[in-house]
């Protein structure tokens, strides 16, 4: 009777669990892993997983602070710290702990910006995770770490957010171009004035110009001669002829 009654009381904690372990409805101790005794009818355990959980947080739609109506899910991996808190202090952690990160994730986006939202996702992922894991220490739970996975934007904000890149990339190079002219109009100065420190050096630079050009028989130069070399030049024919 003895042996059977043993036998009825042998129950099994894994590695990996923690057994809470109640004599007529009071809490009495945290059980580690290995066999342990408990009672029939006098005495009951509850055994509680340690091991991390990963908590798929669905969908929620939230606004932003500049009111852009969006949608975020995320990643929440936490595990129990203390068995007994987690089943005396809080009737289901799993569910509590999915509902917290629900409700703290719309509560944090409704604090920030798009811009934000967008560019500082880990930082957002730090602030859900320390007020997740604040708020569930009395549960006995500890939170790993939080990540956001996606932020949903309508269509419309998608398409928005599109032409706004579009405009700053075309500002960008309009200004590259601005200071790309502003250079070498810096040089073209500096080649003046030392072009009109020498005699005879701008035309020379004519002839090197017209040398590189006649490399390219598909091209059609044409030379603008000065009015005064035409006149010049007219001059010296009627000179001829009257001679």
């Amino acid at each position: 009777m003895v042996v059977l009654l043993i036998l009825a009381s042998l129950r099994q904690v894994n590695q990996y669990e923690r057994g809470v372990k109640f004599t007529m409805g009071r809490y009495q101790g945290t059980m580690g892993p290995g066999w342990r005794l408990v009672y029939p009818i006098f005495q009951s355990m509850r055994k509680v997983d340690m091991r991390v959980k990963a908590v798929d947080v669905p969908n929620q739609e939230a606004i932003t602070k500049d009111n852009v109506s969006c949608q975020i899910n995320a990643v929440i991996y936490y595990k129990v710290s203390d068995a007994a808190k987690a089943v005396i202090e809080v009737e289901n952690f799993y569910y509590a702990v999915s509902q917290l990160a629900q409700t703290t994730m719309r509560n944090v986006v409704g604090e920030v910006t798009l811009d934000e939202l967008l560019s500082s996702r880990d930082t957002l992922s730090k602030r859900i995770q320390e007020l997740v894991d604040h708020a569930s220490d009395p549960w006995g739970i500890k939170v790993d770490n939080v990540e956001l996975k996606d932020v949903l934007l309508p269509e419309e904000m998608k398409r928005t957010i599109g032409k706004q890149a579009e405009a700053e990339r075309e500002k960008r190079a309009v200004i590259i171009r601005a200071s790309g002219e502003v250079i070498a109009a810096e040089n073209m100065s500096q080649a003046a004035k030392i072009l009109s420190q020498s005699a005879g050096a701008l035309h020379l630079r004519t002839l090197q110009s017209l040398n590189s050009l006649s490399s390219d028989k598909s091209n059609t130069v044409v030379f603008a001669l000065p009015i005064e070399v035409l006149r010049a030049l007219e001059g010296f024919g009627k000179k001829r002829g009257e001679e």
